[in-house]
């Protein structure tokens, strides 16, 4: 609790929401004026209700914002902080088809569609990163791994943390430059038998 109320006084609202309406209201009135808001979430089990999640997330889509970091507040709520969608920010898959989808429902604001068209200009649209459940190897990194076996055992041994932190920085490098230097330092990484985390 003392984490998330130190956070509340960052100059950041704490606000709850009862419904999606009710937070798409907030957003409209201070998407452009307003630079971060911890959204107050009832947890399962909680007596009072709030809007859930999944639905402050397409919320927040909506007006190109974004979901970040997550804090306990007590037994009954915790915290959720949205704020805009920074220029250079990558996408996941998964807001990427929620995004698609806010679309065609017609339910996308402005905003929201100048956020998506951002990521488009740049590139990270079509690099959007995969969860850790469906994420897969890339071409170039199988064929390495095909052609030194001893890399491909480590791989193989890795965590689903390692695993997937390897993988997520292969897939989120948007210029070929960057996926180069990352691939040829991830692959001398598996031949040394070396980690990000322990």
């Amino acid at each position: 609790m003392q984490v998330a109320e130190q956070h509340a006084k960052d100059g950041h609202q704490v606000l709850p929401f009862e419904t999606q309406a009710a937070f798409e209201e907030w957003l409209e009135n201070h998407h452009e004026t307003v630079s971060a808001l911890w959204l107050k979430l009832a947890k399962r089990g909680n007596p009072v209700s709030s809007v859930t999640y999944a639905d402050a997330v397409d919320a927040a889509l909506c007006f190109g914002w974004v979901d970040g970091q997550t804090l306990r507040w007590d037994d009954d709520w915790y915290l959720q902080r949205f704020s805009p969608r920074k220029a250079r920010s990558i996408w996941s898959k998964i807001n990427v088809d929620k995004a698609e989808a806010l679309v065609a429902a017609g339910r996308m604001r402005p905003s929201g569609l100048a956020a998506i068209e951002r990521a488009k200009a740049a590139g990270y649209w079509d690099a959007a990163y995969e969860g850790s459940a469906s994420i897969e190897v890339p071409e170039d990194l199988q064929a390495f791994l095909d052609a030194h076996p001893e890399a491909a055992e480590f791989f193989a041994s890795l965590s689903s943390q390692n695993r997937y932190a390897l993988l997520f920085r292969l897939k989120t490098a948007v210029r070929p430059a960057t996926r180069k230097n990352r691939f040829d330092k991830f692959t001398a990484m598996l031949l040394a038998g070396e980690t990000f985390y322990p």
